[in-house]
């Protein structure tokens, strides 16, 4: 910071030399044109030959040129020799009228709705925005850039307000509003997809191996069951039987898609997920499930602690560069910049986007940013305002005073030799 101001105050200093070494210029130009009007009008009083008066014509009209655009020049930033003359010092005392033109000036020209347009369409934002995050370095910056606004964001939020937040916002939500509808018509849809078959596919695996791996147990719950005066090789036969029987039935539910078990199963589902949505005892029982849930010890301090976990994970994720989550982030925007680079019609719906809402602020919000330009403009002081302008664009103006000296004189000059040959 102490380097920009640095970098400031020398080119001010600069600029403030420059404008007195030109204005000493223009102001040498005008004492020289006044001294040799001084000698060629000494010189035509002591009869010197006539081309002195030609000289004479030619420093007047000089000196005429020069203090009017001395006077000009100076009356932008200040009264001339301090004299309350009318339409002078134009900056100071007309500042607010210039700040509200200049408002009016960059509102009709420059946040035009059309203007607009016209130059995001000429940009090309999309597109460039493409190329650039389509290379590698670009999209690890962005990453970083992200991560590092990710940690500022999660560190300046108070633990307690976002807690308070999660506890008296999303959970009170999640209480008074039946669980039951929500979670049947998830469940439908679930349903229709068949994305279920694969849970029910791993059930009837899980529970075929577990068949297969307990016959001990199928064969010793057999033999307990049995009378006690049942032979014990009846007993082992009976077993064998019934372990083959399941396990024959496990098989068979397990390998047959259309097995009547698994139908079953899908009706089950099917009345369960519209049972949720539209019967009152369904979804009061789904109610008392979800309060004995929430109120569960366990389920009360997660809720408690789930901001502090929320938080680490995020604080972690974003200081790791290799962590998954930047990862994802960094190949999400190269897809992205690539995904613009070869779509066209991306690039067109994006900029379409761009260029309505760019249309939209400057349809609604035009009158509120040329307000910053007048606002910030009427809270200058008068008289800083005409020295940091004249700082600005002094040294140029110093050249009008001296063009004025030059031309004055080769106009003074002209006229002087054309009256002379006309009415010598």
């Amino acid at each position: 910071m102490a380097v920009g101001l640095g970098i400031g105050r020398m080119d001010a200093d600069q600029k403030a030399r420059d404008l007195r070494r030109m204005k000493s210029l223009a102001t040498g130009l005008l004492l020289a044109a006044t001294v040799v009007f001084l000698l060629a009008r000494w010189g035509e009083a002591a009869g010197l030959p006539e081309w002195v008066s030609y000289v004479r014509a030619t420093a007047e009209a000089a000196m005429v040129g020069a203090l009017a655009d001395w006077f000009a020049v100076t009356a932008l930033f200040r009264r001339p020799l301090g004299l309350p003359i009318p339409h002078t010092a134009i900056i100071p005392t007309k500042k607010d009228m210039i700040g509200d033109s200049l408002g009016d000036f960059v509102g009709e020209n420059f946040l035009a709705e059309d203007v607009v347009r016209d130059k995001l369409a000429s940009v090309q934002v999309s597109s460039r925005v493409g190329a650039w995050i389509a290379q590698d370095t670009n999209a690890d910056r962005v990453t970083a850039e992200l991560a590092t606004a990710a940690r500022g964001v999660v560190t300046v939020l108070r633990d307690e307000d976002v807690q308070e937040v999660i506890e008296q916002v999303l959970v009170r939500k999640l209480m008074e509003k039946p669980v039951g509808p929500p979670l049947g018509t998830v469940l439908e849809g679930v349903l229709a997809d068949g994305a279920h078959h694969r849970l029910v596919d791993l059930v009837i695996d899980r529970a075929y191996d577990w068949v297969v791996g307990n016959q001990e147990m199928v064969l010793r719950v057999v033999a307990d069951r049995a009378p006690s005066w049942s032979p014990r090789f009846v007993d082992d036969l009976i077993a064998d039987r019934v372990f083959l029987e399941v396990q024959t039935f496990a098989w068979a539910v397990k390998t047959d898609p259309e097995h009547p078990l698994r139908k079953a199963v899908d009706r089950y589902l099917d009345e369960f997920a519209t049972d949720l949505q539209r019967d009152p005892e369904t979804i009061e029982r789904a109610e008392r499930i979800k309060h004995q849930i929430v109120a569960h010890p366990e389920v009360q301090r997660f809720i408690g602690g789930a901001w502090g976990v929320v938080k680490g994970l995020i604080l972690d994720a974003a200081a790791d560069p290799s962590s998954a989550l930047r990862l994802r982030v960094r190949d999400g925007l190269l897809a992205l910049g690539k995904r613009l680079n070869s779509d066209d019609a991306l690039r067109a719906k994006i900029d379409g986007w761009l260029a309505d809402a760019a249309g939209y602020v400057v349809r609604h919000y035009r009158g509120e940013i040329t307000t910053l330009i007048t606002d910030t403009v009427s809270r200058w002081d008068a008289e800083e305002t005409s020295r940091k302008v004249e700082l600005q664009v002094g040294r140029d103006l110093q050249f009008i005073r001296i063009n004025g000296t030059v031309v004055g004189a080769l106009a003074g000059l002209a006229i002087y030799a054309v009256s002379q040959a006309l009415f010598g």
